[in-house]
This record gives C-alpha cells, sequence and structure tokens, in this order.
C-alpha cells in the first residue's frame, strides 16, 4: 500500500464492482473487488485524506522504487 492524498487519487474504471466494508469504528473504509476478492484501496481513520492504494492493482506500475517498510502485524493498531 501506498498513501496517496485524496486530490492525486482518480478511479478510472470499476467502481460497480467494488464492495465497501467497515468495522470495529466504521469509520475506515476498505474496498474490494466483489468478483475476485482483492484488495485494491483503502481509507484510514487516522488519514481520512488520503487513500491507501495497492500498487500491484495498478496498471503500468513498476514498485520497484518504492521502498519497503518491514512491520509485525500482530503490533499493528
Amino acid at each position: 500500500m501506498v498513501k496517496v492524498h485524496e486530490d492525486r487519487f482518480r478511479l478510472l474504471s470499476g467502481e460497480d464492482s467494488l464492495v465497501e466494508y467497515r468495522f470495529h469504528t466504521m469509520t475506515a473504509r476498505h474496498y474490494f473487488c466483489r468478483t475476485c476478492g482483492i484488495y485494491p484501496f483503502h481509507r484510514k481513520r487516522v488519514t481520512p485524506d488520503h487513500f491507501g492504494v495497492n500498487v500491484f492493482c495498478l496498471d503500468d506500475f513498476d514498485p520497484a522504487g518504492i521502498p519497503v517498510r518491514r512491520t509485525v502485524g500482530a503490533g499493528m493498531k
């Protein structure tokens, strides 16, 4: 996932194939493809003016230049 400000995010197609899921505080918005289940993007509770974008869902995008940050999933809040 790469964080992108909402002014720089544009969904070009497939909106009708998305389903939204909210949990816990019902504030964060997670989007999934209703056909294949992939998780293309989300809007977090703590940064509501940004989208987290799964770069592997983008056409013709090479993620090689994006720095990788290791995390321990059990410690994420």
